[in-house]
């Protein structure tokens, strides 16, 4: 990790790059971590670590580890599961009103367009944390599009644990490639207007990637 400038929003930045790290497995599942160790990689001073520590320790991201450490909390099969069946929902019911609002608002429409046209354009080599944001920036812009604010409030909390989850599955070749083929059915259902398609689909696509991502960690487990 590159060390910090510092700037008077040093524990935002010292927070959002330990989520990074966390997300992109640069600090792994049950890796301990000190804030002394965690100061000397980011060239900053204890005091930040330490609160964007806590931070993260009451999103669940991070566990208390021995005397003034920390670690990296594992993803649970089953409250990844819990998840993924709250976003189904969620999912099911932005697609659903970002296909009856599609026609009255052209900014996010394009918003959309772009998302799916990016993630259209993914290659081979791309990184992981590139394909986590590409995906979190289509899926974000239909809750835009949906036009009910209180879906992106819900989702927000959740989304570094779901970010973390699309880790152990956006890493395979084919999922990646039917992952966005399932995103432009449900775009494509979101611009002809069809509400109940658009649900549909994007209800089948959460389903889909729970699934995989529970067998996936369950079958980490066992490895283990």
């Amino acid at each position: 990790m590159i060390p910090l400038d510092p700037l008077p929003n040093l524990i935002d930045q010292v927070y959002g790059r330990l989520l990074e790290a966390i997300i992109d497995r640069t600090l792994l599942p049950g890796q301990r971590i000190t804030q002394n160790e965690l100061a000397d990689r980011l060239g900053v001073s204890r005091q930040p670590i330490s609160h964007a520590l806590h931070l993260l320790h009451r999103q669940g991201l991070v566990a208390e580890s021995g005397k003034r450490g920390f670690e990296v909390t594992q993803l649970d099969p089953q409250r990844i599961r819990e998840l993924y069946e709250v976003r189904g929902a969620i999912d099911a019911l932005a697609a659903r009103l970002a296909a009856t609002h599609v026609k009255e608002d052209a900014g996010a429409r394009a918003q959309l367009e772009s998302a799916l046209e990016a993630g259209r354009a993914i290659g081979g080599d791309a990184q992981l944390a590139r394909l986590i944001a590409l995906d979190v920036d289509f899926h974000s812009a239909i809750y835009r599009l949906a036009g009910n604010t209180a879906i992106e409030e819900m989702i927000a909390p959740q989304w570094p644990h779901m970010r973390r989850s699309m880790a152990t599955v956006l890493a395979e070749l084919d999922y990646r490639d039917s992952a966005w083929t399932e995103h432009e059915t449900i775009a494509a259902h979101i611009f002809s207007g069809n509400a109940s398609a658009a649900e549909a689909a994007a209800l089948a696509h959460a389903q889909t990637a729970g699934q995989m991502t529970e067998q996936k960690l369950r079958a980490i487990d066992v490895a283990a």
